[in-house]
């Protein structure tokens, strides 16, 4: 498989090899904490995972919300993960989540309406806090809390940091 996502390991962190322009050929490094690497570790994640994210998009390809290539590199490494964080957390809290796609069926006029008013093409990615609300992601790598409001975690692995450590998404106001 020809994933978009490298991975390694320097200073306890485990950096990621990150393809943010498919017009491009530059690469961005970014790394995980060893704690939320840690975390992960815990629910079956370990850095050289490498899934066929097919299984997860294309369900909804066949519905018209096409996968960018930014989620099938994010699956790839991630989908199929439940991370069954809870308790406090930086400032708001520890929420559990699952990043399986299959739970949003139903939902595409949900992220398409709202990938159309933020300009971006938004793709379910999995639930938060037991399905009160949606994740999805963009052909940016930035992970939202999708419900009838709409809010930003930052990009990934930053946004994966985000949700583990329980720190609050940025609501936007489109």
């Amino acid at each position: 498989m020809g994933y978009g996502v490298r991975s390694a390991r320097a200073g306890g962190r485990v950096l990621f090899s990150v393809r943010r322009s498919h017009e491009s050929d530059k690469n961005e490094v970014k790394a995980l904490s060893p704690d939320v690497a840690g975390v992960l570790r815990e629910f079956g994640w370990h850095p050289e995972r490498i899934v066929d994210p097919m299984p997860w998009t294309n369900p909804f390809e066949e519905r018209g919300l096409p996968a960018p290539q930014e989620v099938k590199d994010f699956l790839a490494q991630f989908g199929g993960l439940n991370v069954k964080v809870s308790g406090p957390g930086v400032n708001c809290a520890r929420e559990p989540f699952e990043l399986d796609p299959l739970l949003c069926l139903g939902e595409e006029d949900r992220f398409s309406e709202w990938g159309a008013e933020l300009g971006v093409s938004l793709f379910p990615i999995g639930e938060l806090d037991e399905g009160r609300f949606f994740l999805g992601m963009d052909e940016q790598g930035v992970i939202y809390l999708v419900a009838d409001w709409i809010a930003s975690f930052g990009l990934w692995p930053e946004a994966i940091d985000a949700l583990i450590r329980g720190v609050a998404p940025e609501e936007i106001h489109a």
